[in-house]
């Protein structure tokens, strides 16, 4: 039998392992990097049999410089961790370790739940198993004879996993390393020796399976890379990310608070973050009128009968609000769809007018556990950049790729990339099977057609319909979901959504559902770690502070606050009877991009001596001259990302 490693035919000898062959077809330093292969789709451990591959496979390494290889590590952490805890914790009852976004984790069953004082002690642990280079032995293990294993080993949550187990599941594989044995698939990196960079993170409570019925765990979050420069480069992400917490700058820039006693997961907005809102807002507003949409509301709550149709009800509904009005139940809408095409049937429509573009900033509301929510970024009252697009189906394909331009243009104007993604039929779900089909078809069709790339989620469409689904990166390199287009041919039919075609006959419509940032709160939450509060000039809710030396220079300070006002520029003044390296500093501090010095020297000149948020100097600058460059600096983003957008 003969494998291809890199294009190369190599022969596979009998009674050789996996990494055997790819050895033989590798140089040896890229053999060294190799934590597995990857063989038709499946991943093996080097350890595993040869004959597992069939003839003519070709045979690739994983590596941990791949999303496979770095999660096959992270795994592998996760035993490593469980191994060290146990022998520093022998009574310590160990249940499930999984990687994850970043990271991974294990659940503990333990007396007394660990703290972060325990962490040195188990990472100098970790480091010992890593240097004996212990190997990750897998065996394949009847049902049975795997139960007996962990009864004897008094492991009773390994036990309990093997017995909810599907019947038809004859036996489980399992990984040993040193004195610990776990219940896994794998497949494993060759043996301990390969976890170099590691950081156990934080403890949090985690009941057992999710249940909390069930008992309380103490769980170990860590995380691991390929090498310490790029673990260094993570926690450096993480002290970052600390700082540039939207809940710690919202309340330190004033921008808005919480009062969970009253209102949990629900914003109060304060003046200078109700401004940039308004900003953004207004921004939306006139780039969808430019764009030929045509601004809609509908009604907060409707009646429960209408959820019932459009399918929410038996789909969402747990999701949702209700309250009884004249002993009829309501609902609280948590989208706008409904309403949308409530409006789109007002009138019959010609196919000359289709397509019909609604936009409403639609302040919606979702019940989230109260164990989720967090800020801005997972509330349970928001407003979405909501629009939908009810068309022809032979204008479905252009309306997708005008979307994903305009998504282009916002994530490039505010300094993000992003990542693209389809979600396909979920489990529960309404609509047949061939509107399902077209509907997946439109939307792979328009990003192929503009050449994005894209990953398949399966399973993870709206109830309605297929959706390609937008994360933007942001400048500490963390993916958060914002953009989705949804394709719905079912909610057009259940509403009996139709345009008079050319033939003169009734024709039904699609619907297209859009939100481009999507939530607000959650999106300004996102903007304000991006940005690190310091928001580009034309969002920041105060553009210029205007700070004297002495009282002497109040009335010409405000008189350049006037001009700068009347240019259309947020100005304040500072007139404290304070020092002026004090009044420049709570500038910075509140990260105002321009910060204008008035002494007697300015006024005698009839400038401003202007300095930076960032402590840069530019020195004595006349007002007009100031104005022109405020302006300027709004402009700035548009015009690199070719909106031709005027803020002022």
């Amino acid at each position: 039998m003969n494998v291809f490693i890199d294009e190369k035919s190599v022969n596979v000898p009998d009674g050789a392992s996996i990494g055997d062959v790819l050895k033989a077809g590798l140089s040896g330093k890229r053999f060294k990097s190799a934590l597995a292969a990857m063989a038709g789709g499946t991943a093996y451990d080097l350890s595993a049999p040869a004959t597992a591959l069939k003839d003519g496979d070709t045979l690739t390494p994983i590596t941990a410089d791949t999303p496979e290889g770095l999660e096959m590590l992270r795994h592998s952490a996760a035993h490593v961790l469980a191994e060290a805890v146990l022998r520093l914790f022998p009574q310590a009852k160990v249940t499930i370790g999984p990687a994850i976004d970043n990271g991974f984790y294990y659940d503990f069953d333990v007396e007394k739940p660990f703290t972060p004082e325990d962490f040195p002690a188990i990472e100098a642990e970790m480091r010992n198993i890593a240097e004996e280079r212990q190997p990750f032995s897998r065996k394949v293990m009847a049902r049975a004879d795997a139960i007996r294993l962990f009864e004897k080993r008094d492991e009773p949550y390994k036990v309990e996993l093997i017995n909810d187990l599907p019947a038809n599941v004859a036996e489980v594989s399992i990984y040993t390393i040193s004195s610990f044995v776990d219940l896994c698939r794998g497949p494993h990196i060759p043996d301990t020796g390969f976890l170099k960079a590691f950081k156990l993170l934080s403890v949090a409570g985690a009941y057992w399976r999710g249940n909390e019925n069930n008992r309380m765990l103490s769980r170990i979050y860590a995380t691991a890379f390929a090498d310490q420069k790029d673990l260094d480069k993570y926690l450096n992400h993480i002290e970052e990310a600390k700082k540039r917490d939207h809940r710690k700058l919202g309340k330190e820039l004033d921008l808005f608070t919480f009062h969970e006693d009253v209102a949990p997961g629900m914003a109060f907005w304060l003046p200078k973050g109700m401004l940039v809102r308004t900003i953004l807002e207004d921004f939306l507003r006139k780039e969808h009128l430019k764009r030929g949409f045509e601004i809609v509301q509908g009604p907060q709550i409707m009646r429960r009968a209408l959820w019932e149709k459009s399918g929410h009800y038996d789909n969402y509904r747990e999701n949702m609000y209700f309250c009884e009005i004249d002993g009829d139940m309501h609902a609280v809408k948590p989208m706008n769809c409904v309403g949308h095409m409530l409006i789109y049937g007002q009138h019959l429509r010609s196919y000359r007018e289709m397509p019909v573009r609604f936009f409403e900033l639609g302040l919606v509301h979702r019940h989230e556990k109260s164990g989720v929510m967090h800020g801005l970024l997972r509330v349970r009252q928001f407003t979405q950049d909501d629009a939908h697009i009810i068309c022809r189906p032979d204008q479905l394909e252009d309306e997708v790729l005008g979307v994903i331009g305009w998504i282009n243009d916002l994530f490039n104007l505010f300094g993000f990339s992003y990542k693209v993604a389809v979600a396909t039929r979920p489990e529960k779900s309404i609509g047949t099977d061939e509107d399902w089909e077209k509907a997946t078809k439109a939307l792979i069709q328009a990003l192929e057609r503009v050449g994005i790339s894209y990953t398949v989620n399966e399973g993870d469409g709206a109830f309605y319909g297929p959706k390609i689904d937008v994360k933007v990166t942001d400048s500490l390199d963390r993916e958060w979901q914002c953009s989705t287009i949804q394709v719905d041919f079912t909610l057009p039919e259940r509403f009996d959504l139709v345009y008079i075609g050319q033939d003169g006959e009734r024709h039904r419509p699609v619907m297209i559902h859009r939100a481009i940032l999507g939530s607000l709160e959650r999106f300004i939450g996102i903007m304000t770690e991006h940005y690190a509060g310091a928001f580009p000039t034309w969002l920041a809710p105060v553009q210029a502070m205007i700070v004297t030396v002495t009282d002497a220079q109040d009335e010409f300070a405000k008189s350049v606050q006037r001009q700068l006002r009347e240019a259309g520029i947020r100005a304040e003044t500072d007139l404290r009877n304070e020092k002026l390296g004090y009044k420049v500093r709570s500038a910075q501090v509140e990260k105002i991009p321009y910060i204008l010095v008035v002494g007697d020297k300015e006024v005698e000149g009839g400038g401003v001596n202007i300095r930076l948020r960032n402590g840069e100097s530019l020195g004595l600058t006349p007002v007009g001259d100031t104005v022109r460059m405020i302006l300027e600096d709004c402009d700035k983003p548009f015009k690199q990302g070719g909106m031709r957008y005027r803020f002022a």
